[in-house]
């Protein structure tokens, strides 16, 4: 048993390995659930390092997710006082009922069914983009000609975004989900994502189209700002998520040779490979936030009304309370309930987009290119602890 903390954690962003979570919560883990941890305002809150503790509070309706009530885990821009406000259409950050509202919309669009009708069209962009990465110098950069194009691809046309604009919001995503971006550097990247997006919206009402945000135009449920808000988080969520989950899993399998074996050659495992692969690597490292509406007890300590609960997800993935042998990737590891995509009323809408566009990938990628390797040493590669969502900025490939 590890001695618990004598004072109250931050918020544990350090991993000592590019593939598992930080050493320091897999420690407070061993002695407890549930820690005092101080936030970046200074507010005293908690951290939930344990699985069930975090499943308990992310789907309990007595905390809030609204961002005027909730404190920042780490220091980032985006939480500064003056912009702690929800945004029209940003349902991510609000309650029942508004966020019932937005939800509705959305929901019918990424069902497993319609995701399964998008399998034929999302395996000839990912023949295209090997195509054009065999036809590509050596070394190449797996992430900007593989990992990235996919996803973007795919959310492009299920929105309907221009595609040639990608340059634009590619950069302006990174600027938001970057810990070292300044304020004034976050707010011109959420200015001009608006702004453009705001100028599609508008040409979605003039000329509606069989996409998305086209159909959602032609719906009449949500005004522009609105509309606006939702397509950033559609749009951001939507290409960045998955674009790190497929270098990212790359990047571990080349690591674990005999499970990269497995995921190229038994078509059997894709799904519980992607699985594993989620649980694993934990992309959302810096967790959500929740805030006690009321008096709440949890796992035998009382959280009182006002305080906020952070969340170290990989902490979570990795909770042996929960998993067999958690340390471990396993790709054939029957799926036994992370949190990668959270839980609750706001798990991941586009969780089933994601799982397809993955399942599809990285077998396609593996068989098309059965020396994969990497081109520099393990420890060279460079990795995103310094964004909101992890991953790798670079992966060289050769093959």
């Amino acid at each position: 048993m590890t001695e618990a903390p004598s004072r109250p954690v931050t918020f544990p962003l350090v991993r000592e390995h590019p593939f598992d979570p930080p050493g320091e919560a897999l420690r407070w883990q061993q002695q407890g659930a549930l820690h005092r941890m101080t936030f970046a305002d200074g507010h005293l809150g908690w951290l939930v390092t344990g699985n069930a503790a975090a499943r308990a509070v992310l789907a309990d309706n007595r905390f809030s997710n609204r961002t005027e009530l909730n404190h920042p885990p780490v220091a980032h821009p985006l939480f500064q006082e003056e912009d702690r406000r929800t945004l029209p259409g940003f349902f991510l950050r609000m309650d029942a009922p508004e966020h019932t509202r937005y939800r509705r919309l959305l929901t019918g669009q990424f069902t497993v069914r319609r995701m399964r009708q998008l399998e034929p069209r999302i395996e000839k962009i990912t023949s295209d983009c090997l195509d054009a990465m065999e036809g590509s110098a050596q070394p190449v950069d797996l992430v900007q000609s593989f990992a990235l194009p996919i996803p973007s691809l795919v959310i492009c046309e299920l929105l309907g975004v221009p595609y040639a604009d990608r340059e634009q919001f590619q950069r302006d995503s990174a600027a938001l989900l970057n810990l070292d971006s300044s304020a004034e550097q976050m707010a011109a990247a959420l200015a001009d994502l608006m702004a453009y997006l705001h100028g599609l919206v508008l040409r979605k009402r003039a000329e509606p189209a069989d996409d998305l945000l086209g159909s959602l135009a032609a719906g009449g449920e949500l005004n522009d700002e609105e509309l606006t808000g939702v397509a950033v988080l559609l749009l951001v969520a939507g290409h960045e998520t998955t674009a790190n989950m497929l270098a990212l899993g790359t990047f571990a399998l080349l690591r674990n040779p005999d499970q990269l074996a497995l995921v190229r050659d038994d078509p059997a495992v894709a799904e519980s490979a992607v699985e594993e692969l989620l649980r694993y690597l934990t992309i959302i490292h810096m967790g959500p936030v929740r805030t006690a509406l009321e008096d709440v007890e949890l796992d035998g300590r009382l959280i009182k009304a006002g305080e906020s609960v952070a969340f170290s997800l990989p902490a979570a993935n990795r909770d042996p309370e929960r998993f067999d042998d958690p340390g471990t990737l396993d790709v054939t590891r029957p799926p036994t309930g992370h949190l990668t995509f959270g839980h609750g009323i706001h798990q991941c809408l586009g969780q089933q987009l994601a799982r397809v566009e993955m399942r599809i990938a990285y077998p396609a990628l593996l068989r098309r290119f059965p020396g994969l390797r990497l081109a520099v040493p393990p420890e060279e590669v460079p990795m995103r602890s310094n964004m909101t969502i992890y991953g790798v900025h670079r992966l060289p490939v050769t093959w």
